[in-house]
């Protein structure tokens, strides 16, 4: 050791540097060509008007926001300093940067209000281009947007609610609805006697001279209890029905909403999921009594539509990542990114991901038309499908993209265990993976139009071993026969149908290159199960660079 040398000051050398300072809408070149495949003429305007989100959401600032909120969870506070029950949560500052910046990008209800074209379509690109910068934050924004299909059973509730759950103004704290600049909404489904089976919700609705009703019971899981008003169900005397909750009366006085406590969760750390308690709670019907679930449910499509485009965005990010990594670090004699068995994980990695994206945007162009039957159709059979297979596929995908960087995709500051934990939440929410399979058999069933609109999507690519597909699947639901066999094939056929319907967007709108290997891959089975075992005679090569953030 030489004279006033430093042993603590070596130099570290062939690590990756951060991956920040790009625009994860322009570096994006799967989002790219979905937005031009959805979009068309109105694509180019779309694009112009995300790149400061995108801008944003690639920087180093977004990236510290992010780890922050994950790391300084939300603390419940039930009551103030002087004993008053309050039934508060505090957040991190880190939870406002980024929720203010994710609704003035307007990923809340904007779409439902805007008169821009392909509004849906350019929310979808938003939150796959923003959400992943932290996921958690996503959920107020996604419960938000779908608040409005679902308000509209009620003309005067939704004028009342629609224009604060559409504003670009994040306005937190617990005040009067009237009072606020702009509004964030809740929903609370599930009990503990039941979870998905919400028919067999215990909460009671008792109706008042008014007009409104009191409630008196529990929802097991209800995320953000600070948003200002949530769709509930409970059991009224009609039966199951959907109501309004507001967070604070009119007259500025707290609603009998009590906070049980927050959840501990695996991932998700940055949002508060509570148990809640109805102690007298004032509500407004929302729909007819009885109707509770038909009411609801377009508020669950629209979530279950953000589970798809938040997986996508975990995928896109943990790419994006594992891409970089390779890109810059060097190991047995090269770059890893120009090692064979690299290169196949990394483009294994990258048509997966693009397949969601280009099936998450195909939906969101869906909810555009809902006057046009086949479009309503295909949104009805592809959200399950879609939200089945793209989540499933999520924890898989993210794994093996921490795997890309070794140790250092297991430690928290490479923001991979984040995603990580995040990834098994979206085949959660909004229904397990056997809730959404059984809902796809549910179309099958009782809706034909879905599978000719699903029939029709897939074969407009032109392909022959997508034709060949269809007729398999077909072949499979016409020998459905018995329902206890139906139920045990919901999931191959939820698979099958997602993989079809991805296959024929790829085909259409990706480079051959990607669509050659998702095809060969996906459709025709040349793959062993896990990711990097493409067949040789890809261009990977070709599709690694399309996915690089510095192509």
């Amino acid at each position: 050791m030489t004279e006033n040398s430093d042993p603590f000051a070596h130099a570290p050398s062939n690590q990756p540097p951060l991956l920040v300072g790009h625009n994860t809408v322009t570096g994006d070149a799967a989002l790219l060509d979905a937005v031009h495949a959805q979009a068309g003429d109105s694509a180019p305007q779309l694009i112009e008007s995300l790149l400061p989100l995108g801008e944003l959401a690639g920087s180093a600032e977004a990236r510290e926001y992010g780890m922050l909120a994950n790391a300084n969870e939300p603390i419940f506070r039930p009551v103030d300093r002087f004993g008053a029950r309050v039934d508060e949560v505090d957040f991190h500052p880190s939870w406002h940067w980024m929720l203010d910046k994710g609704v003035g990008f307007g990923l809340t209800g904007a779409p439902w209000t805007s008169r821009e074209p392909m509004p849906h379509v350019r929310r979808a690109a938003a939150y796959i281009a923003w959400s992943a910068i932290e996921p958690g934050h996503g959920c107020p924004m996604t419960m938000s947007y779908a608040a409005v299909p679902a308000l509209r059973a009620d003309a005067a509730l939704a004028d009342e609610l629609v224009p604060g759950l559409s504003s670009a103004t994040y306005d937190f704290g617990l005040r009067p609805i009237a009072d606020k600049r702009g509004l964030l909404a809740g929903m609370g489904m599930t009990e503990k006697q039941g979870g998905s089976d919400v028919r067999t919700n215990t909460t009671v609705a008792v109706p008042q001279a008014d007009g409104a009703y009191r409630l008196t019971g529990h929802k097991w899981f209800t995320s953000a209890p600070m948003n200002d008003l949530f769709l509930v169900l409970a059991q009224a005397p009609g039966g199951l029905t959907c109501f309004v909750v507001s967070r604070v009366l009119p007259d500025g006085s707290r609603n009998g909403l009590q906070i049980v406590r927050l959840k501990d969760k695996l991932g998700n750390r940055s949002n508060a999921s509570s148990e809640l308690e109805f102690v007298d709670a004032h509500a407004r019907r929302l729909g007819d009594e009885g109707a509770g679930v038909r009411t609801i449910i377009e508020m669950v499509a629209a979530t279950r539509l953000d589970c798809v485009l938040g997986s996508s965005a975990l995928m896109r990010r943990s790419l994006a990542e594992a891409i970089w990594h390779a890109e810059h670090r060097s190991a047995f004699g090269g770059l890893l990114v120009d090692k064979p068995a690299m290169r196949n994980v990394l483009a294994d990695l990258a048509i997966e991901s693009e397949a969601a994206t280009a099936l998450g945007l195909r939906l969101a162009r869906a909810v555009e038309s809902p006057d046009d039957p086949a479009q309503r159709a295909l949104r009805r059979i592809g959200l399950p499908l879609a939200k089945f297979w793209v989540c499933k596929r999520t924890s898989f995908h993210v794994a093996e993209a921490l795997e890309v960087l070794g140790g250092n995709g297991y430690v928290e500051d490479s923001g991979l265990p984040m995603l990580f934990r995040e990834s098994p939440l979206n085949s959660i929410w909004e229904g397990s993976g056997n809730v959404n399979a059984l809902d796809v058999l549910r179309v099958l069933q009782r809706q034909p139009e879905g599978i000719d609109a699903w029939r029709d999507e897939v074969e407009s690519a032109g392909v022959p071993e997508l034709h060949d597909g269809v007729t398999e699947v077909l072949k499979a639901i016409a020998n459905l026969v018995d329902p206890s066999e139906a139920e045990y094939v919901a999931r191959w056929l939820a698979a099958r149908m997602a993989v079809l319907l991805q296959a024929s967007l790829l085909v259409r709108q990706s480079p051959t290159a990607v669509s050659e290997a998702f095809l060969v891959s996906r459709v025709l089975g040349q793959h062993a199960g896990v990711f990097g075992t493409l067949p040789a005679g890809l261009d990977t090569a070709a599709i690694v660079r399309r996915a690089s953030t510095e192509r």
